[in-house]
């Protein structure tokens, strides 16, 4: 199977944005009923992540705690100024593998699929990758 892009408009500094609704639509268009989904990010200030999308709060005090450990000065060296965003960004992780079954992600009843903004707002690219069964 190919590939698959989409591309994000951050709105803030650091946001998470629940792209389940992104990559399950990409699956039905795609007629794709069984294998992995693999979500990547291809950026070093941003990453991807599954937690709970029930709760707004939820993402609210991850974000919180992100910047309690990992303070935006810090004394850091590197010359940009987002090095924050770098550490934050190596502890999300730059992609998933999700089970699809049946056309459907295998995802838990309050787990959701987070694309993690920590250097916005940007234009942020979302590939995905779908390997198994398909219609195509």
């Amino acid at each position: 199977m190919d590939s698959f892009k989409f591309t994000l408009r951050t709105q803030a500094k650091e946001q998470f944005i629940d792209i389940t609704d992104h990559i399950r639509e990409i699956i039905r268009e795609k007629g794709f009923h069984s294998g992995v989904c693999t979500v990547f990010i291809p950026h070093t200030t941003a990453g991807v992540t599954i937690n709970e999308n029930a709760d707004p709060d939820v993402v609210r005090d991850i974000l919180y705690q992100l910047d309690k450990v990992i303070p935006q000065q810090n004394n850091y060296h590197h010359g940009e100024g987002n090095s924050a965003a770098h550490i934050k960004a190596l502890i999300s992780g730059s992609s998933l593998q999700l089970i699809v079954e049946n056309g459907r992600l295998l995802l838990g009843t309050w787990q959701g699929v987070y694309f993690c903004e920590y250097d916005g707002p940007r234009t942020r690219s979302v590939l995905i990758k779908l390997i198994g069964d398909s219609d195509s």
